[in-house]
C-alpha cells in the first residue's frame, strides 16, 4: 500500500469512527436536555443542564475535526438514541421520577463509555484515531462516573 492510500484510509476512518461518536454523544446530549426539562429535582436539573451542555461541547470539538479532515460531520443523533430516549420517557412516569431519569441516563452514559473504549482498544484502528478519540475519553469518563456514583447514592438512600 502506497503512503497516500494509506494516509487516505486513516482520514476515511477518522471521520466514519469520529461521525459515529457525535452521533452517540448527540443522543446522550439529547436525552440530557429533556430530562433536564423534566425532572422535578432542582440539583439534577442543574447536573442534567451541564452534562447536556458538557455533551455538547464535546460534540462541537469532534465535529470541528471532521471538518478539518474537509468532511461534513454527522448532524444527527442515532436510531437506539432515540429508542433509548423514548423508553426512558415512559419508564419515568413510573416510580420515582428522578431516580429513573438517573438510571437511563447512566446506562446512555455505559454505552458512550464503551463505544469510546473499543476504539481506542481496538487492535485494528489506525494509532492516529485512537490518538484523537483518546483525548475525550477522560471527559467521557467522568461524566460516566458522575452519573454512575449518582445512581448509586440514589440507590442506597432508598
Amino acid at each position: 500500500m502506497n503512503t497516500k492510500t494509506n494516509l487516505e484510509t486513516i482520514r476515511t476512518e477518522k471521520i466514519d469512527t469520529l461521525n459515529d461518536l457525535i452521533q452517540i454523544t448527540r443522543d446522550s446530549a439529547t436525552f440530557y436536555t429533556d430530562a433536564a426539562k423534566a425532572v422535578p429535582n432542582p440539583a439534577l436539573k442543574s447536573l442534567f443542564g451541564e452534562m447536556a451542555s458538557s455533551k455538547q461541547g464535546l460534540v462541537g470539538a469532534m465535529s470541528q475535526e471532521v471538518r478539518a479532515e474537509g468532511a461534513k460531520p454527522a448532524d444527527s443523533g442515532t436510531a437506539r438514541g432515540a429508542w433509548d430516549k423514548l423508553y426512558g420517557e415512559v419508564r419515568s412516569q413510573f416510580g420515582d421520577k428522578n431516580y429513573n431519569y438517573v438510571s437511563q441516563l447512566e446506562a446512555s452514559e455505559d454505552r458512550l463509555m464503551k463505544a469510546f473504549s473499543e476504539v481506542v482498544a481496538d487492535d485494528d484502528v489506525p494509532s492516529a484515531v485512537k490518538q484523537s478519540v483518546n483525548q475525550y475519553l477522560p471527559a467521557i469518563r467522568s461524566q460516566h462516573d458522575t452519573m454512575r456514583d449518582r445512581k448509586w447514592n440514589m440507590q442506597a438512600a432508598h
